[in-house]
């Protein structure tokens, strides 16, 4: 029998007896929220353009984001990257991304991860000092991440995101079990209900997860079952992704302003989110609340985690004011994973304790 020691260690252990195919992954995390990007092991992908193999994925490999995403390789809150080709052809790499409950159409914190991953795994041409622009294709269009590289080492990320513009304000939904609550709609990349969590009598820093969740899927049913949305170029984009509890401290300033984003089937981001970086920025800037390039730092009211996020530049979304936002982060390896699916093994396909 071997056993392991401090040499042994080192050896490539061979896999178990199993069925299917090897998936091969790479674990990352930006600031505490984990991204498992997937190197190996998925069938093709079909599809035109990266929309088109978002829905293949959704109804043809389901089985295996819950394979990756559920218990027990994964976790109710994990987070999924599958590297696909792009029909556009400024971009180094097309990407789904997958969660507890189905697919997202933008990932700050995963762009910010991809970006290292890409320069680190060769995804681009010869890396640049100081910085190596990566055009990440994301399914609500490109994203630029511009990459720290010194030494042959990569470092912080910043990126810049799909024009972003504020939806809705001051819009009243019924929430239940909390009567009429006051929301502002915003897009990132993706769409998400922002309300002042002392609106519930909760400190985004202080309070109960559960309770935070609690509130916030409750405006997020309240918001889906009342309010239209529309993206002015797709109506694959045109859902609300989730909720995002602030501080309040929406007025710029240099200190720090702390949200949870609640998003998914009640999915709790450990990051400061940053597709809700992205919208809450363009809020912030459709209120007159900010100005371009002034920087502001957000933090995570689970991890105090930061990102930091600025309005660059106006442009337009359709018939929306937008702009277009830079948001900026650290990404850090956690490991490399071999994952199989053993004959006999009834709960391979994974499951959620809800």
């Amino acid at each position: 029998m071997l056993k392991p020691n401090k040499n042994s260690l080192d050896m490539n252990w061979p896999l178990p007896p199993h069925h299917g195919d090897e998936i091969c992954v790479v674990d990352m995390h930006t600031g505490g929220e984990p991204l498992r990007i997937i190197l190996s092991g998925y069938p093709e992908v079909h599809g035109d353009s990266v929309l088109s193999r978002r829905r293949y994925v959704r109804e043809h490999l389901d089985h295996l984001r819950k394979a990756l995403m559920f218990e027990p390789r994964g976790h109710y809150d994990m987070y999924g990257a599958l590297i696909v080709d792009s029909e556009r052809p400024e971009a180094d790499l097309g990407v789904l991304f997958m969660h507890n409950e189905g697919y997202s159409t933008m990932c700050g914190h995963a762009v910010i991860a991809l970006g290292r991953f890409a320069v680190d795994y060769k995804l681009v041409k010869e890396p640049q000092s100081p910085e190596t622009q990566v055009n990440i294709h994301c399914p609500c269009g490109l994203v630029k991440a511009f990459v720290e590289y010194s030494d042959g080492k990569t470092g912080g990320v910043r990126f810049h995101s799909v024009p972003a513009f504020a939806f809705a304000t001051d819009v009243t939904v019924t929430v239940e079990g909390l009567g009429e609550v006051t929301v502002d709609i915003s897009y990132g990349g993706a769409f998400y209900a922002f309300v002042n969590a002392q609106r519930f009598g909760l400190d985004v820093t202080k309070s109960r997860t559960r309770d935070l969740v609690d509130a916030a899927t409750a405006v997020t049913n309240a918001v889906k079952s009342q309010v239209k949305l529309r993206h002015p170029t797709s109506d694959d984009l045109a859902f609300l992704y989730g909720t995002i509890l602030t501080d309040g401290k929406d007025e710029f300033s240099s200190e720090p302003t702390a949200n949870v984003c609640v998003f998914a089937e009640s999915q709790v981001d450990r990051s400061p989110t940053g597709s809700g970086v992205t919208a809450r920025v363009a809020l912030q800037y459709h209120k007159g609340l900010i100005q371009l390039n002034q920087t502001r730092t957000f933090q995570s009211g689970a991890t105090e985690s930061q990102f930091t996020g600025k309005a660059i530049e106006e442009t337009k979304c359709g018939d929306f004011r937008a702009v277009v936002v830079e948001v900026a982060g650290r990404a850090f390896y956690t490991g490399v994973s071999r994952f199989v699916q053993e004959p006999g093994d009834k709960l391979t396909h994974g499951f959620l304790l809800k």
